[in-house]
């Protein structure tokens, strides 16, 4: 049975915790480590952990870390996600807890999802005679690479978990806020390298060389018609090269270039088409363009697709705490490797208002802070929705 008001209940817990939870995102903040180095923050995660009693285990997926509440009867396992890892970004920021590491920064608030996965475990660990089940506490390392779900994963983080929860700031939403998407939310991030090899010469004799810069401009160009001809006008995609590395001076025909890029996509078929088009172009310059092509393509992770069977019982358990409803927004070409874990079970993410009054602030920006009073109100939020999910 859950406490006669569970809204006053956990409310009053995440208040009671949360100056201690702006101490711990502060203190994480100002020693952001980058992916798969996030010893400190683990350290901290664990110390935390151990001190509300709950058990836990280190080093999952590198440096991850994984607690468990178990509630007072059966039921099901759900999942909860907060990534940890920083970005290599050098802070601007003015404020007194601003990194202490060169090149280094909570820029995507990472920071304070580590914080308020932190918060609800307090919570949840204090409610759990009244729940039915079990609350996985995953605190995910690499995020911003793609890489640390998979790690966790594979080290069977995701093993028996029937449900899902993930969650992320926004700054542009306003702090006190909750959103969400249904379906497909986030794209799946897929990565290509394509070494363009010519033949070097000089720049007042291109005859006599084989111009890879030429070449690799045509593929540039190319490139953008697979969106704009191949892909269905419904299904969004985005293709980007982010990287064109090549030449030495003014006169001199290179070697070889070397281009980097990225394909977003919401839909199955939009991938598999974006990819095969790609390797399409690059094999159609080596005849046109006299070049030999050498394309590495990586799929990192799908899209994030939220489930109505977890989306609709934390909307509703949202809406109950905080007495508004959480608004619906659009999907973002963004990428995010919680869609590992949504997978392998049915699940959702929640989008968490983080915007500061009179700030105009965005994610992976070197002056990004984002309203502190986001931490104790996803801790509400977050809390209630596993309560009503596992009562």
């Amino acid at each position: 049975m859950l406490p006669n008001d569970p809204e006053r209940a956990i409310r009053d817990a995440a208040a009671a915790i949360g100056p201690r939870l702006v101490e711990l995102r502060r203190d994480i903040h100002r020693v952001p480590e980058l992916a798969f180095q996030e010893t400190r923050t683990a350290g901290i995660v664990a110390a935390e952990l151990a001190r509300l009693g709950i058990p836990h285990r280190t080093g999952v997926g590198v440096t991850g870390v994984v607690g468990e509440i178990k509630g007072g009867r059966p039921g099901p396992t759900l999942a909860i996600r907060a990534d940890m890892d920083a970005l290599p970004i050098h802070e601007e920021s003015a404020v007194d807890f601003a990194s202490t590491i060169d090149g280094q920064m909570h820029a995507c608030g990472h920071d304070i999802h580590t914080a308020t996965l932190l918060g609800v475990a307090a919570v949840l660990q204090q409610m759990a005679p009244q729940i039915a089940g079990t609350v996985r506490l995953l605190f995910q390392p690499a995020e911003e690479v793609l890489e640390g779900a998979a790690a966790m994963i594979a080290d069977g983080a995701a093993d028996g978990v029937d449900m899902a929860l993930g969650f992320h700031n926004h700054p542009d939403m306003p702090v006190g806020t909750f959103g969400y998407v249904r379906g497909a939310c986030l794209a799946a991030s897929d990565r290509f390298d394509l070494v363009v090899q010519g033949k070097s010469g000089h720049a007042a004799h291109p005859y006599a060389a084989v111009d890879p810069i030429v070449a690799a401009a045509h593929f540039i160009a190319q490139a953008q018609t697979v969106v704009s001809r191949e892909i269905r006008p419904l299904h969004p995609a985005v293709v980007t090269v982010g990287m064109v590395q090549g030449g030495t001076t003014y006169n001199i025909i290179p070697e070889r270039v070397h281009l980097k890029g990225t394909v977003r996509t919401l839909h199955a078929d939009a991938r598999d088409t974006a990819e095969a088009a790609l390797k399409r172009l690059a094999t159609g310059l080596e005849t046109t363009m006299r070049v030999r092509c050498e394309m590495t393509y990586a799929r990192k992770v799908p899209p994030l697709v939220n489930d109505d069977r977890v989306l609709e019982p934390v909307l509703a358990a949202v809406t109950l705490q905080m007495g508004a409803a959480p608004e619906e927004g659009e999907p973002s070409m963004g990428a995010e490797d919680f869609a590992e874990f949504a997978a392998r079970a049915p699940a959702f993410q929640l989008r968490i208002g983080s915007g500061a009054p009179g700030r105009d602030d965005r994610l992976h920006n070197a002056f990004y802070q984002p309203d502190e009073r986001c931490i104790a109100l996803g801790v509400e939020a977050l809390s209630r929705a596993a309560v009503e999910i596992l009562s």
